[in-house]
């Protein structure tokens, strides 16, 4: 039977870390509120966004941009890969890097580059001999619409200067607080996706003042609101997921602490049962010398 001392320092120490858990899981569920309100505000803004030029595609001289030309052979690959900073998350970075990894198994390691957003995603690569091509940390405490903006400027010019002919990204997408899905989609060059079972009216459209013009206005707008959405999904996820893992971990907690009491009870009462034994046993050793 454990020592009492020895007991009861573990329970203390199972308190505090309940006490953590517990503010974590507050703090994450603050966070989670916000996120999900911007997450929700761009989210019908993207899809009408990009059911225009859904719609506009088939009529659109994929040559007026380079982002809309698609390469007749697909030599590299650039994979964005949307991790968190920060653990303590269950398994939201694990499980995004691992089908990132599949993925440039499938494609081969050598026609594969890559930009990490988050610095878990980052060290993971880093410490298997894989250097990102870009890697943006330190800023998800600060997220803007500035961020996307830099970030989606960075991946388009290595698409248009033909550094790399495709690019894919990885993040999670919100879908509740106890579901976040791993999506790969992707965002170079554009393609056109109409909504299964939505007709796509493909009748004459008139452009004001011109073609150009519009496609040169929605495109860059499109592809800064995609990747503003990616992060704005990756950082609700990351706060739900953190605010499951810190629920759990504090519901382990108490189950240790109960299992902890009763062998600290166990200990409390076989000690008890020592000393009133060798109190019997000394008044019975009194008593025969009497």
């Amino acid at each position: 039977m454990a020592d009492l001392k020895i007991i009861r320092g573990r329970i203390k120490s199972v308190k505090s870390i309940q006490q953590v858990t517990k503010a974590m899981k507050m703090v994450a569920a603050s966070k989670l509120r916000r996120a999900q309100l911007n997450m929700q505000r761009v989210r019908p803004y993207a899809k009408r966004l990009r059911d225009v030029l859904n719609s506009l595609m088939p009529q659109i001289d994929r040559r007026l941009l380079p982002v809309l030309q698609i390469r007749p052979a697909v030599r590299r690959i650039l994979l964005v890969v949307v991790t968190s900073d920060r653990g303590l998350a269950g398994s939201f970075n694990t499980s995004l890097v691992r089908a990132a990894e599949q993925k440039i198994g499938e494609l081969g390691k050598e026609q594969v580059d890559l930009v990490c957003i988050g610095r878990k995603g980052r060290d993971h690569f880093m410490r298997r001999d894989f250097e990102p091509m870009a890697a943006h940390v330190e800023f998800w405490s600060e997220l803007g619409f500035q961020h996307a903006m830099e970030f989606g400027a960075e991946i388009v010019a290595s698409f248009v200067s033909r550094q790399v002919d495709q690019v894919l990204v990885f993040y999670h997408r919100f879908k509740n607080v106890m579901v976040q899905e791993i999506r790969q989609e992707q965002l170079l060059p554009m393609k056109f996706e109409p909504e299964p079972g939505k007709p796509v009216d493909t009748s004459q459209v008139l452009f004001e003042p011109s073609m150009a013009d519009v496609v040169n206005s929605l495109v860059p707008r499109h592809l800064n609101v995609q990747v503003w959405r990616y992060l704005l999904e990756s950082y609700a996820s990351e706060q739900a997921a953190r605010m499951t893992a810190m629920d759990n971990a504090t519901q382990n907690a108490l189950e240790v602490l109960e299992k902890l009491q009763v062998e600290f009870n166990k200990a409390r009462q076989s000690a008890i049962t020592r000393e009133i034994l060798d109190i019997v046993g000394g008044a019975e050793a009194l008593r025969a010398t009497a």
